[in-house]
């Protein structure tokens, strides 16, 4: 590392990385270095005496950990090795594993999966509807994020139907107990009751915590900042920890995300000091200009104002279209018309951003035609379908039978007439001992709390996984391995599982034709004719099935190795979020696209009554929340942004006129801007920062007098 970890950086982000000694809130605006920030604030802690072990970087997907952990590996060297660098949710398994016991977990507890917990609720909730199992876990989740148990649920339900979906609640964390599993949202709820109930754990950890650093701080809700402050000093002058965020872009209210946590954060912690990264280092003046006037009507909690050297750049344009092929069609143009005289020129300078996953449709038919490649980014990967979990369920529960949600799903997909009360009393027997489900089957004790029909099915089951295990052991090649798998689904009935389970005839042979090919291509594989990096044909030697089946846990990734390809990037507005691009089009920006369906029991209402305005304040945070989208949008442009609307759009049979966003005349596109000289703002900043550690300075030496 540099003899000083804030080499390289402006005067405002040098401002956050030395502020060590008390709580600290970075508001980085888009584009402005927030991890630049981070990860030189980890080397200026380490240089500062605190051991790398005792740091934690917390932040929200794996892969921003991944990106975080490898940028301060390049900065730092091999201390970053010991960072604990992870998100919210990885922090929570390390708790309880080391701590879990207190809440009545066993260290090798297990995780759910989304699926997992739907079958879980369909059997809870006495529903064979997976569509309803979802809205349950849907509002389960939201429950958990607003640290509601079953019980507070029920007593704050304001209809019948919340109220029994509290109840279908209560049983469903009765079988989680029973199982020793845990869903993704107990992965934040059970660490906070660990430390909230249990004081040794808390001082253990708080100890362990020397420095906490919180990435996207404004997509935090309420579980996790009770979380995070657990996890320093209750004096609130001793909590050491930087909270990096932008309340410009929070835009996940609808998953629990609350911007209340900023708030409170001067109020829990009066001496929080605030650092503001307004320098963007991604886009141009025009680009940035139109951003600032797209957020200007939200309130704002930290005024902050975006801005650039980069130069005014290429004016933002905004294209109307006749329709929404029309809007392809031009969309199709832009790109070609930029791509022959840009210096950006390759189709992965180019994204293409939508508010709703169906608007990608009419995109890559156009997309087709002209023979451009491109990818849908946040679709669901071919590993994510239902059917393919399901057989890889079973795989992974042959190569490790001590995997107890693979257990779970095995034995209940398809269903073999063992039921809930079964699975949660061998469950309960298996907590008892710290056996796993798979371990406890077997036990010779088992007899004494099953009656023995049920012992006798669970030995059936146990003895025919053992059974598979070892035939797929011994079968080699992609022939034998063909012949193994379609006698393996027509003994457990797969297909007729998948006919009964969808009301659509087409839907069950469309997921029956996902897993033919996914058979073909794990029978492939045993065939030596697949390679495993490059999912290209190469000749390789023969493997058997069981080998192929024990690298189950890769295969996701492999389809996700599409960093360095050469496409346009088709994406919601959601899922660009913390991305860029040379060249960015948002396309279908239209009143009742974004912002999204406003009008739904709104200003209707109208009339002055407490309920009417309760419905009209959820419908001004709304408009909030989408406009924070659109910026969101906006920033993800480096150098031009165009944004079209189609003047009608299909709805259902009909073709319906549709009205441009207003955020479009937000923008203000045809207003003379005011054009900053950064280099003013520069010098402004450095006289600004330069009297504040002229001050403190002074302030020191005066009370190094006194004394």
């Amino acid at each position: 590392m540099s003899s000083s970890p804030s080499h390289g950086l402006n005067v405002a982000q040098q401002d956050a990385v030395n502020f060590l000694h008390g709580p600290c809130l970075v508001l980085a605006g888009a584009g402005s270095g927030k991890t630049r920030v981070i990860t030189h604030k980890i080397g200026r802690l380490i240089q500062a005496g605190l051991e790398p072990k005792r740091i934690a970087a917390i932040t929200f997907t794996n892969k921003a950990a991944a990106e975080m952990r490898e940028r301060a590996k390049g900065l730092i060297g091999k201390a970053a090795k010991d960072v604990r660098i992870c998100t919210f949710h990885a922090l929570g398994v390390h708790l309880l594993r080391e701590d879990g016991e207190a809440v009545g977990l066993k260290p090798k507890f297990s995780i759910l999966d989304s699926d997992d917990v739907t079958s879980i609720l369909k059997d809870a909730g006495g529903s064979t509807d997976a569509a309803t199992a979802r809205q349950w876990q849907w509002a389960i989740s939201l429950w958990k994020n607003l640290g509601l148990n079953a019980e507070q649920a029920e007593a704050q339900a304001k209809d019948d139907n919340e109220r029994i979906t509290a109840r279908i609640m209560a049983r469903y964390e009765e079988r989680l107990a029973a199982y020793q599993s845990v869903d993704f949202d107990d992965l934040i709820g059970l660490p906070l009751k660990l430390l909230r109930d249990h004081p040794e754990v808390r001082a253990k950890w708080q100890k362990i915590m020397g420095h906490i650093l919180v990435d996207e701080y404004q997509d935090t809700n309420a579980t996790q900042y009770e979380l995070l402050k657990l996890m320093v000093p209750e004096d609130p002058t001793l909590a050491r920890f930087t909270a990096v965020g932008d309340d410009d872009q929070s835009i996940y209210g609808w998953r629990g995300a609350t911007l209340d946590n900023l708030k409170k954060l001067p109020v829990d912690f009066p001496t929080l000091k605030v650092i503001k990264l307004e320098q963007n280092y991604r886009s141009t003046g025009a680009i940035l200009q139109a951003a600032n006037n797209v957020i200007g009507p939200n309130p704002k909690l930290f005024p902050k104002k975006l801005w650039s050297d980069l130069g005014e750049g290429e004016p933002v344009r905004v294209v109307d279209a006749d329709s929404e092929e029309h809007e392809a069609e031009r969309m199709v143009a832009r790109i070609q018309s930029l791509r022959s005289e840009s210096q950006h020129k390759e189709f992965r300078h180019f994204a293409v951003l939508y508010r709703a996953n169906h608007q990608a449709r009419v995109l890559e038919q156009a997309l087709r035609k002209a023979q451009i490649p491109y990818k849908v980014s946040g679709g669901q990967s071919f590993f994510d379908r239902a059917e393919i979990r399901d057989l890889c369920a079973w795989f992974r529960l042959w190569v490790n039978n001590d995997d107890d949600p693979a257990f779970l799903r095995a034995v209940t997909t398809p269903k073999r007439g063992i039921g809930h009360q079964t699975l949660q009393s061998l469950g309960t027997f298996a907590g008892q001992y710290k056996l796993s489900l798979f371990e406890a089957l077997f036990s010779s004790s088992l007899p004494s709390v099953l009656n023995a029909r049920a012992v006798g099915s669970l030995h059936e089951f146990g003895r025919y996984v053992n059974d598979l295990e070892y035939r797929a052991r011994h079968t080699e090649g992609a022939e034998d391995a063909m012949v193994f798998l379609m006698d393996w689904l027509k003994d457990i009935g797969y297909e007729k599982h998948l006919y009964d389970g969808e009301d659509s005839e087409k839907l069950a042979a469309s997921r029956w034709t996902n897993v033919l090919d996914f058979c073909d291509w794990m029978a492939k594989r045993c065939g030596g004719e697949i390679d495993d990096t490059a999912g290209v044909t190469l000749a390789s030697e023969k493997k058997s099935l069981l080998e192929v089946a024990q690298t189950i846990s890769l295969l996701s990734t492999i389809s996700e190795r599409d960093k360095d390809q050469d496409v346009v990037t088709l994406s919601t507005l959601h899922a660009a979020k913390g991305l860029e691009w040379p060249h960015v089009m948002m396309v279908g920006v239209t009143e009742g696209m974004l912002p999204f369906k406003l009008d739904e029991g709104a200003d209707s209402l109208g009339g002055s009554t407490r309920e009417h305005e309760a419905v009209n304040e959820s419908v001004a945070l709304r408009l909030q929340e989408e406009r924070r989208l659109m910026y969101v949008g906006i920033t993800r442009a480096q150098r031009t942004l165009a944004v079209s609307w189609p003047k009608k759009r299909k709805k259902g049979r009909e073709m319906v006129s549709v009205m441009p966003s207003r955020f479009i005349a937000e923008m203000a596109l045809n207003q003379a801007t005011t054009r900053e000289d950064p280099r003013e703002k520069l010098r402004a900043l450095r006289a600004e920062f330069a009297k504040k550690a002229q001050d403190t300075a002074a302030a020191q030496a005066l009370a190094g007098g006194a004394a």
